[in-house]
């Protein structure tokens, strides 16, 4: 019996299965004009502007966006934060420049590095030692990186990480600014920051020069809708909108576009007091979570501090397996079939579960009693051990880049076994999904340690992507 989507997921949205995953509107919240998609569903006709030449109701759209966020000039972004970061270094960097970016970045910032041949240099975080957690970016490794290569162009970073990790921003801000470059940051996962002192500021606040959200991964707003901010003299304006008006659709969604208007909308009347009433919530949930004995909720008190962890994203929530009989995707499997949850993501080791301002009290006591019943089995069988720490893994921490990203995936490749790929240099990206953070990247050699990280991500049935060949048995190197 075939299979279609639009079926499937209209069964699925009559399924109790709760979402601890975005987008962050948790399928609760409609406005009215998006009961029915189809009659708003249209393209530039008179009287609704046109996103890539905005004069009138779009134009006015986007300044509501901007005064709501204390930006300068604030864009709508129909293909999510990818085309922002996309339009954001390319708008910021030459031709075969030079990037300096965080290793942690998602894989559309190495994107945009091999569309445009750029030379990137990397930042890498730190491992929390207590937990394991990637850390912040040390801004004096900032400092160090620009006097070590003075053409950098411009700096990228993540702030908050897929984690919640929020870095040093306006130490880091200061130091690109006093080297004449922009600061780019990916802040995919908070755009809800600056609406409740419960959760960490925003890198807008601190100057930081073109600053990327995406509306649907805690907010009310429809999947693929995002923002993009920008401040100040070094980007050029002209530039961007070029870049934006190419990475693009040239037929925006209407509807996606309506979406982040009644989101903006919603905000600006109700965002407090929502926040507020979510904050109590999510804080009552932690409180309750921190009862658990086997199983370990990461709190922001262990962590903010150390490793270069500026700050927390609280709205996260990450249960660690360490020192349990279980891994992290067991946790999983048995949230969604016993319990009927289904949380963000699953690592070796831990859950992330993602909550925002849509999440009801039922939605999280449902959370709180699966947990606590786990937990409680779990101890009943003696699956606990003192140590909590996870090591966090998506990524090498040594990697080096013998080759520019752009040369190595034109260059002539053929495809071998990925068991005797050591020492041979990949044409091909290797990630988790999610979150899409690289952990080999096209031009740098395939090492050892990544083949036994491999190895175990694949028996702990963790989503491998990257390569052509899906099975992965096979990957493509440079030609020898």
């Amino acid at each position: 019996m075939k299979k279609y989507l639009d079926e499937a997921l209209y069964e699925y949205s009559k399924s109790n299965c709760y979402p601890f995953h975005m987008p962050g509107h948790k399928r609760n919240d409609c406005p009215k004009a998006l009961y029915n998609p189809y009659q708003i569903d249209i393209t530039e006709i008179d009287g609704f502007d046109n996103l890539h030449h905005a004069e009138g109701i779009l134009k006015e759209a986007q300044k509501r966006a901007a005064a709501l966020y204390g930006a300068e000039e604030s864009f709508y972004l129909v293909n999510g934060s990818t085309a922002g970061l996309l339009s954001a270094v390319s708008a910021c960097t030459s031709r075969n420049g030079t990037l300096l970016m965080a290793r942690n970045c998602h894989k559309a910032v190495y994107h945009a590095a091999y569309l445009r041949g750029l030379q990137v240099h990397y930042l890498v975080p730190p491992c929390e030692k207590q937990t394991g957690l990637n850390g912040g970016i040390d801004p004096w490794q900032v400092r160090e990186m620009l006097e070590q290569y003075p053409e950098t162009e411009a700096v990228l970073i993540t702030s908050p990480s897929y984690d919640g990790v929020v870095s040093d921003i306006e130490e880091i801000v200061r130091i690109t600014h006093g080297h004449g470059i922009p600061l780019i940051v990916d802040e995919a996962h908070g755009a809800h920051l600056c609406f409740s002192d419960y959760f960490p500021d925003s890198a807008l606040k601190y100057g930081a020069d073109l600053v990327i959200q995406s509306l649907h991964k805690t907010l009310p707003s429809m999947t693929q809708t995002a923002l993009l901010h920008v401040q100040g003299s070094l980007v050029s304006r002209t530039c961007l909108r070029r870049f934006l008006g190419i990475y693009q659709s040239s037929s925006p969604s209407y509807v996606f576009m309506s979406s982040m208007e009644s989101c903006i909308r919603l905000l600006e009347q109700e965002g407090r007091e929502r926040f507020a009433s979510y904050t109590k919530r999510l804080e009552v949930c932690r409180e309750r979570l921190k009862s658990m004995q086997c199983l370990q909720l990461i709190d922001f008190c262990q962590v903010t501090g150390k490793g270069n962890i500026y700050d927390m994203d609280r709205s996260k929530l990450i249960i660690s397996t360490a020192g349990t009989s279980i891994n992290g995707e067991i946790l999983h499997l048995e949230l969604l079939h016993n319990y009927r949850i289904q949380i963000e993501m699953t690592a070796p080791s831990y859950i992330l579960a993602l909550s925002s301002v849509m999440d009801t009290e039922e939605g999280f006591s449902r959370l709180e009693q699966a947990l606590l019943e786990i937990d409680r089995k779990l101890c009943k069988d003696k699956g606990y051990r003192e140590n909590m720490n996870f090591v966090q893994e998506t990524y090498p921490h040594k990697q080096i880049q013998n080759v520019k990203i752009a040369d190595a995936i034109e260059s002539p490749w053929e495809e071998i076994q990925l068991e005797e790929s050591q020492g041979e240099i990949s044409v091909e990206f290797v990630y988790l999904y999610p979150p899409g953070i690289p952990c080999l990247v096209p031009g740098e050699r395939i090492t050892g340690e990544l083949l036994e990280k491999i190895r175990v991500w694949k028996k702990q049935g963790l989503d491998i992507q990257g390569p052509a060949d899906y099975t992965l048995e096979k990957i493509r190197i440079q030609k020898r």
